[in-house]
């Protein structure tokens, strides 16, 4: 996953200190003149390259981001505060991507800063006794310090943005796609599992409450995601909170084609207009970007499509997760809707 590899942030403390006390070895090692360009040298590059790291371990956005990760991440970071402990002043509080793209551009002027710093002080201390030179070797430790004291808020910023998206579970935007929308209880996971190998498997999104289910399964030598998202698409979008909604949003970049879950039967416990509500609304939400939503009724095992106290459903299929009947109808069905093609190798 894109985030997960991301490493720890140091505070400008642990980086001051890293450096000067690397600094302070080299300078043993040395003797006079030497030892103060040694440690100068010495901890210049610890602090622009450490920097210079942070920012370089971030994902360009604009870039290296799918459309479906930036606005995860942007509804994920709209929740954080980026740097609170820092923060001295509401104003100054950051957060969504904004808020980490702000923090990385100045942890970055840090870098190029330091840089300068050692190059204008290695330049005086070529040029005068020892004496001299240990002076000018600490007002440059000085500056370097001040400069990472600078961006310690955006060194803490830059961190808790990678505590809140590291663990964001393993969804591939390039893989086509199955959503499994409607209320809970209607079937949506018992699906999952029955056409996948996901037998269960889960990972948390901050803003769910159970777990976004993720299967796998190939047609003809084609691999396809199935994703079922409590918390986002299981309920009407005026229940949804502003980090739901955008959450839900994201999921429109991930969504090849959508299965809409309905329960008849009345198992669910959700009354099947209710259950219709969100169904109409979950087909304008992605007919508006062009993705196919198929009506699936479930539990037709449970009840009879022709009895006058079944609401008319209007549904494409029929099927029923606990026989079987109807689930590989539903699933190729939702195949041909994505009409897949992958790329294939120039042949000259």
């Amino acid at each position: 996953m894109i985030f997960e590899d991301l490493p720890t942030t140091p505070t400008s403390e642990e980086l001051i200190d890293k450096a000067f006390s690397r600094a302070a070895r080299s300078g043993r090692a040395k003797q006079g003149l030497e030892a103060q360009q040694s440690m100068l040298q010495t901890a210049g590059n610890i602090i622009s390259d450490n920097l210079e790291n942070v920012v370089t371990a971030w994902p360009d956005f604009e870039y290296d981001v799918s459309p479906f990760y930036l606005e995860l991440a942007g509804a994920i970071l709209a929740d954080v505060t980026l740097g609170p402990e820092a923060v001295a002043d509401e104003e100054d509080e950051r957060t969504g991507v904004d808020g980490l793209r702000q923090a990385l551009s100045r942890v970055s002027w840090a870098a190029r800063q330091t840089e300068e710093i050692q190059r204008e002080y290695q330049s005086k201390l070529r040029k005068t006794d020892v004496d001299t030179a240990r002076k000018h070797r600490k007002q440059a430790f000085a500056r370097l310090a001040d400069v990472v004291e600078q961006v310690d808020v955006d060194l803490r910023a830059i961190n808790d943005a990678r505590n809140a998206l590291r663990d964001l579970p393993e969804i591939n935007p390039d893989e086509p796609t199955i959503v499994v929308a409607g209320y809970p209880n209607v079937g949506k996971s018992s699906f999952v599992n029955s056409v996948t190998r996901a037998r269960g498997e889960t990972a948390s999104y901050p803003f769910t409450t159970k777990g976004v289910g993720v299967g796998h399964l190939e047609r003809d030598h084609i691999r396809y995601q199935v994703v079922d998202t409590p918390g986002l698409l299981d309920r009407p979008p005026e229940e949804r909170n502003e980090i739901e909604s955008q959450a839900a949003s994201a999921v429109e970049h991930l969504a090849d084609c959508v299965l809409v879950f309905l329960d008849p039967s009345g198992a669910a416990g959700y009354p099947i207009e209710s259950q219709l509500e969100l169904r109409d609304a979950i087909v304008a939400q992605f007919e508006s970007v062009d993705v196919p939503v198929l009506t699936v009724a479930n539990k037709v095992d449970r009840f009879d499509p022709g009895d006058d106290a079944v609401p008319e459903l209007d549904a494409d299929y029929l099927l029923s997760v606990e026989t079987g009947e109807n689930v590989e109808a539903v699933l190729d069905a939702a195949v041909e809707a994505i009409g897949y093609e992958p790329e294939l190798p120039f042949e000259g």
